[in-house]
């Protein structure tokens, strides 16, 4: 009783302070509203804030964090939730500033292809916001009806048309960022090749480590004059997989190019119902061309016929707007639906070489039959970034222990065969233990450094991206860890 009488006396003017700044509506701080924020879309791992705090300006957020930097309390930036890796899992006694109310597209330039938007800005608004006038925001994650700006820059997230047109860093021009001491400050600019350092390169990706993006300016592209989806079918996944070599081996670049395995086929099928899916299919590839009419035209005809080469059964291809949506529904659906295969799934994001996929997903196959759970693939083919979800039940207990374990033998598996252990959902919580398999202790600390530059206190998102002893337990890597605890327990 005693402690929590202190916790509460240390907290109250705390509160005070950020009602100053944003008003009570502004601030959450009741235990069951707090519920709310305790995890991101990384369901395995729960913690409740000590308080949330909902800004909606610039400079409310650089009010909120000299707060935290005068009494040295933790923060750590929320967008809407989506991500898959704890990237904005709350620690205990932190502040959770959540971005979802700064939601104005503050500036639309079509002549030179920009919009600067806030980070609470869903992704797939942008989009929506310039369509009318011919052009399209190019990284579209799959939960971009909900995913925020902000939290995607904090990812580098990718999505469907990641292939051809790059993920997040390559569609940031320019950045408003509040640093971990509450100073204002912009990187990068409204052209795309700026002087000096790559500050914005730096920043994007960082998961929320450096400080908070408070107004983000963006690329947007021309939409192409012609778009077809092709949808062939296979027998065998590792069919699909030479047929997605191939195709790059042919010198064709796709605008997206997308595998899904029988299991995953399935779990759409029942939940979305496309009817566009064979359920006895093995795989199928997903397959978007865009450009020039008689580009696409060619290479409609060309992709074809390197599928039927490699044994497609069937090919379905669809140019008008309503059926390239029906084909690519249940894809995006894809996450979604595995929750009706299974009471829960644990989703995991590498990244192998294009040449290594047939040998990759039969090393999946044999550790799903070894851990006993199954897993279902979906995955940007193109690129070879996987997304193995291993189904499971949490209510028994020691499951998810081992699919976690299941999962890192994954990951392990992509750093093995010249791959990486993330390709857009972050490192976070979930992954920070496998950052030694990737990198070495001196790349470990030469991040730590940057790190250090911009956030010299350990106050923004500590315990993220880097193992520590307290979380890993692996006495192998704790000179490495306890080398830089100490900016963590500030």
């Amino acid at each position: 009783m005693l402690l929590r009488n202190q916790q509460h006396s240390k907290w109250k003017p705390l509160i005070k302070q950020f009602e100053a700044v944003l008003g009570k509506n502004g601030v959450v701080q009741r235990k069951e509203e707090l519920i709310t924020y305790e995890c991101d879309g990384l369901t395995s791992y729960r913690q409740r804030p000590a308080v949330v705090v909902l800004p909606r300006t610039t400079e409310q957020v650089a009010e909120i964090v000299k707060i935290c930097d005068r009494n040295s309390i933790p923060f750590i930036a929320r967008g809407s939730g989506t991500g898959l890796s704890g990237g904005a899992l709350p620690i205990e006694d932190c502040v959770l500033i959540v971005t979802a109310m700064m939601r104005q597209i503050l500036k639309v330039d079509l002549e030179n292809q920009q919009v600067i938007v806030q980070p609470g800005v869903i992704n797939n608004w942008v989009t929506q916001t310039v369509s009318g006038a011919g052009f399209y925001y190019a990284p579209d994650p799959s939960s971009q009806i909900i995913c925020s700006i902000g939290g995607n820059v904090a990812e580098n997230s990718g999505g469907v048309h990641c292939l051809k047109y790059g993920v997040t860093t390559n569609h940031v021009l320019g950045l408003k960022l509040v640093l971990p001491d509450g100073t204002i400050t912009e990187v990068g600019g409204q052209v795309p090749e700026m002087p000096g350092y790559d500050l914005t390169g730096v920043f994007v990706g960082s998961e929320g480590t450096l400080g908070i993006a408070t107004e983000i300016t963006l690329k947007i592209l021309k939409t192409a004059e012609s778009i077809c989806v092709l949808l062939a079918d296979f027998t065998s996944v590792e069919a699909a997989g030479a047929a997605v070599s191939d195709i790059i081996s042919a010198g064709i670049i796709p605008a997206g190019m997308e595998m899904m395995d029988n299991l995953s086929i399935n779990a759409v099928e029942d939940v979305v119902a496309t009817g566009c899916y064979p359920r006895d299919a093995q795989a199928i590839l997903l397959v978007e061309i865009d450009g020039l009419a008689v580009e696409v035209a060619t290479n409609k005809q060309r992709i074809a016929d390197i599928c039927k080469q490699n044994g497609a059964r069937n090919i379905t291809t669809a140019n008008d707007p309503e059926t390239r949506l029906k084909l690519w529904k249940g894809r995006k659906a894809a996450f979604a639906a595995a929750g009706h295969l299974s009471p829960d799934y644990y989703v995991q994001d590498g990244v192998i070489p294009r040449t290594q996929l047939p040998f990759v997903l039969q090393e999946i196959e044999n550790l799903s039959k070894q851990y006993g759970y199954r897993i279902a693939n979906v995955f940007h083919a193109g690129d070879g970034n996987l997304h193995p979800l291993i189904l499971y039940n949490n209510s028994i207990p020691g499951a998810l222990e081992q699919v976690e374990e299941l999962g890192g033998e994954i990951l392990k598996l992509c750093v093995k065969v010249g791959g990486s252990i993330s390709g857009e959902h972050g490192i976070g919580a979930d992954k920070r233990c496998y950052m030694p398999d990737m990198f070495t202790q001196t790349d470990l600390e030469t991040m730590q450094y940057i790190r250090q530059a911009f956030n010299p206190k350990g106050l923004a998102n500590p315990g993220k991206i880097f193992p520590t002893p307290r979380t890993c337990g692996e006495a192998a890597r704790a000179e490495l860890a306890n080398k830089f605890d100490s900016v963590e327990r500030f």
